[in-house]
């Protein structure tokens, strides 16, 4: 089924979306939104008890190729330790709308300094890229991977929250859709401002820059550059029974090296105690 992103079409569901947080306002004295970024990853580990189950989708406006994302995070032991992981689709919407699985994450991360209470938060995170995803369709690298990233959240004010990410990806004899090989090393950075209009309403803007390799020939490689500013916003629903539902919606635009490029995100995550 075609999955074209025609900004009329979604018009109506968007204008409810961005409507919901309205009634958001009639609730006081409820904990503010934190671990519900978008392109930008904060540093705050699950609390004991509570698992998170993110989706993720985001289409490019004039390609009409979409990818989607599953992650669902859980503590490890106490909330020092964090393990999750990923899975995403990818579908290009050209040669018939071809699509299939990508490559899969196995995350942990460790809680260095702080929690969602302090206000400085820093917590590395460790991943194992799985080659799940087929190279030869262009949806993964046909060898596994390591990434890192660096997660600091600063609290400026009771209302302002800065995230800010620096990491790598490291895949070594990474495929090309002709099998050739090479070891890509791609680093990104990454800023973002949350502004709490209401602890249940933020806004956000986030900015991602990144330096992307990829397998040219056999022991060769390109690099691609891309600099993203995306303006977003989310909200959440609370439930009396511990359930929390966070959507949102973002509007990603390249801008220098991604000139042009424009695309649409949407955002959902369900947070919850489990075990009691």
């Amino acid at each position: 089924m075609a999955h074209d992103f025609e900004m009329p079409k979604l018009l109506p569901a968007l204008a409810l979306m961005l409507a919901a947080p309205v009634f958001a306002w009639a609730e006081d004295n409820v904990p503010p939104i934190q671990d519900n970024s978008f392109l930008i990853e904060e540093a705050y580990n699950q609390e004991a008890g509570v698992v998170q189950h993110i989706t993720t989708w985001q289409q490019d406006r004039d390609s009409r190729d979409w990818n989607a994302t599953f992650t669902q995070e859980w503590p490890f032991l106490s909330q020092k330790h964090q393990l999750s992981y990923t899975l995403a689709w990818d579908h290009a919407a050209g040669n018939g709308g071809d699509g299939g699985p990508g490559d899969l994450a196995i995350n942990y991360r460790y809680q260095l300094i702080g929690d969602g209470d302090a206000p400085v938060a820093f917590s590395p995170r460790l991943s194992l890229l799985v080659p799940t995803g087929d190279a030869e369709e262009g949806r993964g690298a046909g060898t596994a991977g390591l990434q890192v990233n660096l997660p600091l959240s600063v609290v400026l004010s009771p209302r302002w929250v800065a995230h800010t990410n620096v990491g790598f990806t490291w895949t070594p004899d990474a495929e090309n859709e002709l099998g050739q090989k090479a070891d890509n090393f791609s680093p990104q950075i990454g800023q973002s401002l949350v502004w709490l209009v209401h602890p249940r309403v933020n806004l956000m803007l986030e900015a991602v820059y990144a330096n992307e390799e990829s397998t040219l020939f056999a022991g060769r490689t390109e690099t691609t550059e891309s600099l993203t500013i995306s303006p977003g916003i989310r909200w959440s629903h609370n439930l009396a029974s511990g359930l929390q539902i966070v959507p949102g919606v973002a509007f990603p635009i390249g801008v220098g090296p991604s000139d042009g490029e424009r695309a649409v995100f949407l955002y959902i995550s369900f947070e919850h105690p489990f075990g009691r």
